[in-house]
């Protein structure tokens, strides 16, 4: 098999970035002027205060988070006899062996999907992370039942086409040792 490099599409990059600056901005302007947002639903200028500093905490990490993919020259996903090696987001793991992977499903939440890879042993794979990558990975366990998710927001590669080339190279490699052409 030649080896399939799927990189990350600068369209969609920069409108997280557009989306990220947005909502830091919006997130200021809560902190710095509450009382221009206070309505009949939100009376209280303190909690508006709390939702700026949320907005621009967690909208600036996902800022940085796109920021640093985006400087990263190396593929989003590569594909081939070994694995796939997810670059594709924050919590990426590297390499995923064919022999790892139980399954490859579909999640959708909203208008993301998500290519959900379900490994032998998730604890391996959030042992190699960092701690923050790490709680990231738990939390993926958590809700999805894997450690191991590749979204569709991202890539420059049609989602459908992906879901369907996975599968057919999980298949063609997914053997056991003892099967395993020599």
């Amino acid at each position: 098999m030649k080896e399939i490099k799927i990189e990350l599409s600068k369209k969609k990059s920069f409108s997280a970035v557009l989306g990220s600056v947005i909502f830091i901005l919006l997130g200021i302007q809560f902190i710095l002027n509450p009382e221009q947002y206070v309505s009949r639903i939100y009376r209280n200028i303190e909690l508006i205060k709390i939702a700026g500093f949320a907005s621009v905490s967690f909208f600036g990490l996902c800022l940085l988070f796109i920021l640093f993919k985006i400087l990263d020259k190396k593929p989003a996903l590569i594909i081939n006899e070994n694995g796939i090696t997810d670059n594709s987001n924050y919590s990426s793991v590297g390499l995923i062996a064919w022999s790892k992977i139980k399954g490859i499903r579909t999640q959708q939440v909203m208008s993301t999907k998500f290519l959900l890879i379900d490994v032998s042993d998730p604890k391996e794979f959030i042992d190699k992370g960092s701690r923050l990558k790490a709680s990231f990975m738990k939390a993926n366990l958590k809700m999805h039942g894997t450690p191991v998710l590749i979204t569709s927001n991202t890539l420059n590669y049609n989602f459908s086409d992906l879901e369907k080339l996975l599968h057919e190279e999980w298949n063609k490699y997914n053997y056991t040792d003892s099967t395993k052409p020599a």
